[in-house]
This record gives structure tokens, sequence and C-alpha cells, in this order.
């Protein structure tokens, strides 16, 4: 049995957004726009150069004052404040959860147990800012004397989704100093992905970022020792390799320099993984972009941090959209939520989400170790809108599940000069068809037959009342990309808030990395495995792998 442990308050704003929610499923939301016509005049958004319409999502004033006195009740801005002053927040792991100080401007100041927090911030920016420097001027050197074309990130999960996402959305900004070199990002466990990528490259050249918060992560190391023991083709002693082709980042300087790594920079024991893209994890952007645009995103996402503690509820981006999120999963019983960027650049925005989501909310005991008393995060993924609509759109309009949407544009992609050559008057044209995509596709999962023309046989009814917001931004630049990523960390801490769970742990990854030594061990044993040892399933496969790569008893001679 679920337990609710909220104030005798709280528990009666559930309940009346409870009886909410069943009279608005009684309503479709084109019944909902036949009785205000203009719900987006009150439904929306703007805040500097971002528009978030949530007018197509299942809501109306009633349900928006309840979520809002919800908000207030779980004391959600006390609850940013606490974080964002260097509380212990994160409770199973007793620790704080300070990405918001990673962005704050230089000058300012954050002390922490008597420790000023910005200033070892801006230390370690200045020691990123040295090496993209010497990068980019050429200055760095591979042990032979020849300068670093190449640049390989080696990390997984927060080391590995956020700096791709945002080095892949932001080429355009790649400054002319640093045309010569090539970013690459190595994650899989699998060995054939970095095993494919250094075929490509030369040892000479190549410039090895071992990024791992503990610096025991065996995805990233196994990775780094194939990198490491690659580099022994070249003619130099082994500390010359690691002191001229290896940086590590991580919290543990004792592990990077067992490893032999010289050149470190720290990740603070009060930044989580998901949530370290603006701290030394991001130095593969700063070296893509410059330091100038690392800058830039830092400055958009602390924007957003001082957006979220001052502006009101109602006007406030990152808090409606957790509120509504929210909604949708406890009071909807919506369990499913697609992330559709209408532009090529954001195409890897979906996989960063679902793990900031996922991984901080995919919970079901909250902060006292009771059972949470309803569902709380929603299976979230996606994928770039304009392929979306050729894979699972089908399921979208026509399909038996609820989902909720996002929808994420800029505005403008290309300059609007009439001079322009033939190419570029075909960009333009494609840029508005990706637009006129994004928001008809919205328009016709919320209102389905109500606005389609055509045949309205079986096969061809669209149901509609499919809820969805969109976002859209003027144009996609580092700041305004700092600025989306900090909107989805706070809509985050806004949902575990009100579900009194904690998002900055991920026990439920630990185990199975834990279990899978064991295994391995297994696996390297000559014997058969016992059923005895394992489940018959288990064992079976087991030792079909170990037959099949000549392991097992039965193929020794």
């Amino acid at each position: 049995m679920k337990v609710d442990i909220r104030n005798e308050s709280s528990l009666l704003i559930w309940k009346h957004l409870r009886h909410a929610s069943q009279e608005i499923k009684r309503e479709t939301l084109h019944q909902l726009f036949q009785k205000t016509p203009k719900r987006a005049d009150i439904f929306h958004i703007r805040h500097q150069n971002l528009l978030l319409d949530y007018s197509k999502q299942k809501v109306n004033l009633n349900v928006m004052q309840r979520l809002s006195q919800l908000a207030k009740n779980s004391r959600v801005i006390s609850a940013f404040d606490n974080m964002m002053s260097g509380a212990v927040v994160n409770q199973s792991e007793g620790r704080s959860a300070l990405h918001t100080a990673l962005r704050l401007p230089q000058g300012q100041k954050l002390v922490v147990k008597g420790e000023d927090i910005t200033q070892k911030v801006h230390t370690t920016l200045h020691a990123m800012e040295l090496i993209v420097h010497k990068l980019h001027a050429g200055y760095w050197r591979g042990c032979t004397g020849e300068p670093i074309t190449d640049v390989v990130n080696i990390g997984v999960g927060g080391s590995d989704l956020g700096p791709f996402f945002a080095c892949q959305a932001l080429h355009e900004f790649v400054p002319e100093n640093a045309q010569h070199l090539q970013v690459h990002f190595v994650s899989s466990m699998d060995g054939i992905h970095i095993d494919r990528l250094l075929k490509k490259l030369n040892p000479a050249t190549t410039l090895f970022i071992v990024a791992s918060k503990s610096f025991k992560t065996p995805d990233t190391l196994g990775n780094a020792k194939i990198a490491k023991a690659w580099l022994h083709s070249l003619d130099s002693e082994y500390h010359e390799r690691m002191k001229h082709h290896f940086i590590g980042v991580s919290s543990s300087a004792e592990r990077m320099t067992e490893f032999g790594i010289q050149h470190q920079l720290p990740v603070f024991d009060w930044v989580g993984g998901r949530f370290s893209l603006w701290s030394a994890i991001g130095l593969p952007i700063a070296i893509k972009l410059g330091m100038k645009h690392f800058r830039e995103l830092l400055a958009g996402a602390h924007a957003i941090d001082q957006h979220v503690i001052n502006a009101p509820i109602a006007n406030n981006i990152p808090l409606t959209m957790g509120l509504i999120a929210v909604w949708n999963a406890s009071f909807l019983d919506i369990h499913a939520h697609t992330i559709l960027p209408y532009d090529e650049r954001m195409r890897h925005l979906p996989g960063y989400l679902s793990q900031l989501e996922m991984e901080s909310n995919g919970k079901a005991v909250t902060h006292d170790g009771q059972i949470v008393a309803s569902q709380t995060s929603p299976i979230v993924w996606g994928n770039v809108g304009a392929n979306a609509q050729h894979a699972y759109f089908q399921l979208l309009h026509q399909g038996t599940h609820y989902v909720s949407s996002d929808f994420i544009a800029p505005i403008s992609r290309y300059e609007n000069a009439t001079d322009i050559t033939e190419q570029q008057r075909a960009l333009q044209e494609q840029e508005k068809l990706m637009l006129a995509n994004c928001i008809t596709q919205s328009r016709l999962l919320a209102f389905g037959d109500q606005i389609k023309d055509g045949d309205s046989t079986p096969h061809l009814k669209y149901r509609g009342d499919q809820p969805s917001s969109t976002l859209l931004m003027d144009r996609l630049t580092p700041y305004n990309l700092g600025s989306l990523l900090a909107i989805y960390e706070h809509k985050v801490f806004v949902m575990a808030t009100l579900w009194n769970i904690n998002p900055f742990d991920q026990w439920g990854v630990e185990m199975g990395k834990r279990m899978a030594q064991s295994m391995l061990a297994d696996i390297q044993n000559p014997q058969d495995s016992q059923q005895s040892h394992y489940d018959s399933s288990s064992a079976l496969l087991l030792n079909a792998v170990k037959k099949q790569n000549h392991y097992g008893s039965s193929n020794q001679s």
C-alpha cells in the first residue's frame, strides 16, 4: 500500500486536484479552447528570448491556481534557496547539489562551510581557459612535438551526454582559431566504439580527456586503458606520453595520479554527474567552441537560476513546466513524455533530457523512506521532430497511449536578407517548412478530427486530446542553449520537490554494474557455471557465452 506523508494542507490540495482531474478528463482540449478561445493569451510565458506556450496542456485556471498553491505549500522556492545556498539536499549521500554555483558570475560570493565556492569555480574556469588557449594556438603538442589535432573525450552518462549534445548543437559557433581541432566522444562500454575511432586518428596528435567524477566507472576506465595501450606505438617514455596526451577530470586526484595522469581538473563533490556540463566536465565544449562561448552558455543558465527564484509562479517557466509535469503524471495518468526539437542541431537533446529526468526522478521512495503516493517520472524519449513524424507520430496520433510532448524550436536560423543565393533561399524555405510542421503537429495532436480535412472513416480518425507545450527561442545560441538546459534542470527539481523524492542520487544505476563484476569473474572461469549459483536463465546464457568464446570446460582439450 502506498503511503502519503504530505502535510494536511498539501493533502487537501492533492485531494482538490484529484477531483479537478476527474472533471477535466471529461473535457477535450478542443472543448477547452471553445470555452476560452484566447487560452493562449492566458497560458503562456515570455522571458528574455524564450516563449513557453502551454495552452495545449489539459489545464484551466482552477487547476493552475491549485498547482500554484501546492508549490507554495511544498515550499518549492525555499527548496531552491536551500539548494543554491549549499544545504544538503542529496540526503542519501549527504551532499549539496550546487550546479548553480558553477555558473555564478565572477565577483559574486557563495560561502559554504567557510569556503568561497565561487573562487574555486573560477579558478577551475581559468585552468580550463589556459588549456583551451594552448590547444587553439597550437602550443599543446604531443610527445613527438606535433601539435594536437584531435581531442577525444572518454566518459559516460553525465560525463558524455551533456558535452556531446552541446558540441553538436553549437557547431556553427566554432571560432576560427579552433577550426583545426576535431572533438570526438567515446562512451560505449563496447570496445568497438573506441577501436573504430582510433583507426582514424594519429596517436602523435591525439589528446584524451578522461572524464569520470569518481574515476572508478568501469566503462570509462576500460576505454581509457585502451587509449593508453594505443599510445604505446609512440617512440617516447611512458610518463611523457601520459603528460602530453592525457587530461583527467575527476573529484579523485589520487586515482587520476595512480592512472598516470598529470594534467588534472577537479569535479567538485557537490556536482552531480548529469548536472555537470557546466563544470570541468564541459572542457570539450570549451575546446570546441572557445571559452567566450562556454561562458555565454554559463550566463544563459545563470539567467534562468535568477528567473526561477525571482519570477512569480504564473510567470515562471521552469516552475510552470514542473507543475504541469506533475499534473500529467500524478493526476492525468500520462506516463510517457516525448521531446521533439524541430532543429537538426538539437538532435541529441532528447537523449540528454532522458537521462536528466529519468535518472533524477525515476524513484519510488521519498526522502523519509516511504513509498511515494503517486507516479513519478514518466518515460522520456524523443527525436528531431521532422524525423519523429516518420517514426512514432503514428502512435501519438492514432495509438492507444496518452503521451505529453514538448515541441522545441528556434524561430530564426538564416538571415532574411533579400540578396541571397538560390541555395540560401532554399534553406530559408526548408526552415519555414520545419516551423510549419512544429506548429501544425502540436495543433493536430491537440484537436485531431475537429480540425482536419478529409474522410472520417475509422482508420483515418485522429483522436486528438494529446497535451503538449511549445518552447520557442529567437535563435539557437550558447546563451539560449544554457537557458534551455537550466530550465529543464529546474523543472526536474520542482517535480522532485512536489513528490518529496531525491533527484540527485542514482542508486538504481549502481547495483547492476557491481554485480557484473562477479559475472565477469565467472565468464573468465574456465569451468562451467552451475545453475545452483545462478537462476537457470542466467546460467544458460553464461555458459553459451563461455562456449562461444572458448572459455567453457567443454572446449578444453
